[in-house]
């Protein structure tokens, strides 16, 4: 949109918990048989896909049958969310963290965007209530970067807490995810389905010795013999403490080798399993919230209410542009899992593809804020919505027709 750009990174890669955290299962896009996250989200996943490093069930087994949850479910491509068994298979992509890395960098190199990595946040700087950059600390010293716009996409509201925007704080569990090499799936899958009675045994017991799990613990990707493991549950760690942090990692890879032993010795499939890695980032859920123009509720999600001022949307639920918006600060706007909600909202809307949602509507913006000379928050959020449809984006702005909407005015 014409805009010059900075993209300042902690890490070596870009990509955030998708690349570094290695959730490498983008899923809660669909409703169903709608795709309802597309735009650069859909971008990233079609890059990918052209070269094998993302896989999503095609169209034709996208029904609910125990021969496509057979075919998919260990790809992750079920609902989770749906009560019925089997859970019906929709569209979501399992993709290798190197591929997203791969295709992030393509796609700011050809944007033209200045990409500043090993850049550790330190400090908002803020002039007469207006955001007026950032203070980063690098290996080159100390360095402040400037911008008329500032995108908060943290995570952790690091930048608009920094800034002076009010939050609140919201606790989950944390994990460190990893990756097992030399499975043999095939066999692993075949236990499951031939020798359910035994398979549920060994996989009950797996879950005790991590200390907890979501239903499957293990997860296909597109590298032959290697599964993702978003694992282990850890409750009642601060993600903002340093100390928290490092407990957190030095308990994560305990439970990763014990749970390695154990199933090397009792899991068909997993006899000659080894860590590949482990992930970089410590996979956070929640921490900082933004208490925002607007602060989404769990009622908003589940009811499906849609808003006048919609800007992004996850599978039938909708944001509000307020929500990215704080109080009391200019010249700053959040897009992320540290949006404007309440915690219970925030768990069921938290995930990686309506957060990229936001964050295309984020930057549309803060273009149209700087193109029309206007402080974000009297930018139109029926200007947003029509800029991100012309960019292959679904803001919401056109609820589905089998959701449940309530229209609430902004």
């Amino acid at each position: 949109m014409g805009a010059k750009v900075a993209l300042l990174e902690r890490y070596p890669y870009l990509g955030g918990l998708a690349a570094g955290g290695m959730v490498l299962v983008l899923d809660d896009m669909t409703n169903g048989q709608e795709i309802t996250v597309t735009g650069t989200c859909m971008e990233m996943i079609d890059r990918m896909a052209k070269r094998g490093h993302a896989i999503y069930p095609p169209e034709e087994d996208r029904v609910a049958s125990w021969e496509a949850w057979r075919k998919w479910s260990r790809w992750g491509a079920q609902d989770f969310r749906a009560q019925s068994k089997p859970q019906p298979i929709v569209f979501a992509a399992a993709f290798d963290p190197d591929g997203w890395k791969r295709a992030s960098n393509e796609m700011v190199a050809e944007a033209k965007i200045d990409v500043r990595l090993h850049s550790w946040f330190s400090r908002a700087i803020v002039e007469d209530g207006r955001a007026k950059g950032v203070v980063c600390e690098t290996k080159s010293g100390r360095e402040a970067i400037l911008g008329d716009v500032i995108i908060d996409a943290t995570g952790d509201l690091d930048v608009a807490a920094s800034a002076g925007a009010p939050f609140t704080k919201g606790n989950y569990i944390v994990t460190t995810v990893f990756r097992l090499g030399g499975v043999d799936t095939v066999e692993a899958e075949r236990f499951q389905y031939e020798e359910p009675e035994a398979f549920a045994k060994i996989d009950r017991q797996a879950k005790r010795v991590m200390g907890g799990s979501w239903d499957y613990w293990w997860l296909k990707t597109p590298l032959p013999g290697i599964v993702w493991c978003n694992c282990p549950h850890m409750p009642g760690f601060d993600a903002l403490s340093v100390v928290d942090q490092t407990r957190a990692d030095f308990e994560g890879r305990n439970r990763i080798y014990a749970l390695v032993d154990f199933v090397r010795a009792n899991m068909p499939g997993f006899a000659n399993c080894f860590v590949v890695d482990v992930a970089p980032q410590l996979g956070v859920r929640t921490t900082r919230l933004l208490d925002g123009e607007y602060v989404v509720t769990k009622e908003d999600v589940m009811d499906r209410v849609h808003f006048a001022d919609t800007v992004a949307r996850g599978r039938d639920y909708y944001t509000p542009y307020r929500s990215m918006l704080p109080k009391g600060v200019d010249g700053l706007i959040v897009a992320g899992r540290h949006y404007s909600a309440t915690e219970s909202a925030q768990k069921l809307s938290r995930e990686i593809p309506p957060c990229m949602s936001m964050g295309q509507a984020a930057g549309v913006a803060a273009a149209l804020s700087l193109n029309q000379g206007v402080v974000l928050r009297d930018v139109s959020a029926a200007e947003i919505c029509r800029a991100v449809r012309a960019q292959g984006g679904d803001p919401g702005d056109k609820p589905s027709a089998n959701a449940r909407m309530l229209e609430v005015q902004s």
